[in-house]
């Protein structure tokens, strides 16, 4: 099996990229060779390897510049999925799609299931609906897996990364408890799109959400974050973490309140539950140890 994973520099393609090698021959491209805001670049390279698999982890996150930007967030997340989409159709591919909890609104007070009515909040979450419906009309051979609060050891940063920086520097950090969300680390989630491979067949086709189980808020993350860094031997600083409300850190974008995502229906395929966040958490800062 032929493999082409997209985003290769970022922080979930470096760790699906281990795992991938031992499942087939696997090309992993970064920007320089496959820009996902350029179209023609996407259906000339599809077109040259030919793969089985399109993995696409390829993304534009910047969530807050979105919202200055958002026709190259709509090039990058709404459009190039779609032509992957069509480029796998033309070679009997399948589309592995990495999507969002910010398609929707987060106004629930309880899991959103993938049936769920989407409502995103702003410009990067309008791009991710696209880049969904894109792949949806394009082609029936894709699955689509939404995940939410996702951080790792690779990439360039995320909160945990963040934390630990300023946690190294500073006596007192604030940290928003409103917004409510499943952290998820990379670790975790690339096991489970390995895992979803064994399974691709056209039952399986369609739109599921994997995210570690538990819930939390960016405030419960922060403390949890530095209870086991500090077990780790961690050189903090940090004395007092404040919780702070959203109104209180006001940003470009408007985050949901409420991110968690139903994982029912991808477990049942896997034949196991993801694991607690604070078992991923722990796992992730143990290897930054190493």
């Amino acid at each position: 099996m032929k493999i082409l994973l997209t985003g290769s520099s970022g922080q979930l393609a470096q760790e699906l990229q281990p795992i991938l090698l031992s499942m087939g021959e696997l090309i992993a491209v970064d920007r320089s060779i496959l820009d996902l805001s350029k179209p023609d670049k996407i259906r000339q390279v599809i077109g040259e390897i030919k793969p089985d698999l399109v993995i696409n982890a390829g993304a534009y996150t910047a969530v807050d510049k979105a919202e200055s930007e958002p026709e190259m967030a709509n090039l990058i997340n709404g459009i190039a999925p779609g032509i992957l989409a069509e480029e796998c159709e033309k070679l009997e591919s399948v589309l592995i799609h990495i999507s969002t909890d910010y398609v929707f609104g987060g106004s629930h007070g309880y899991p959103y299931l993938e049936t769920d009515v989407t409502n995103p909040l702003g410009a990067y979450g309008n791009s991710k609906l696209a880049g969904e419906l894109s792949i949806k009309y394009a082609s029936d051979r894709h699955i689509i897996i939404r995940t939410a609060w996702v951080y790792g050891n690779g990439g360039k940063g995320n909160f945990v990364k963040t934390m630990l920086r300023l946690g190294k520097d500073r006596e007192e950090i604030r940290v928003v408890v409103d917004q409510i969300g499943s952290p998820t680390w990379t670790g975790d989630l690339a096991v489970a799109i390995s895992q979803m491979i064994s399974y691709i067949q056209p039952d399986n086709f369609g739109t599921y959400q994997y995210t570690n189980s538990g819930v939390a808020s960016w405030y419960d993350f922060a403390i949890a974050i530095f209870e086991e860094a500090k077990q780790l031997g961690f050189p903090l600083k940090v004395q007092r973490v404040i919780p702070i409300t959203t109104a209180e850190y006001p940003t470009p974008a408007k985050r949901p309140a409420y991110s968690v995502l139903s994982s029912a229906k991808i477990s049942a395929v896997l034949g196991n539950y993801p694991p607690h966040w604070r078992q991923g958490l722990r796992e992730m800062l143990k290897r930054e140890v190493r």
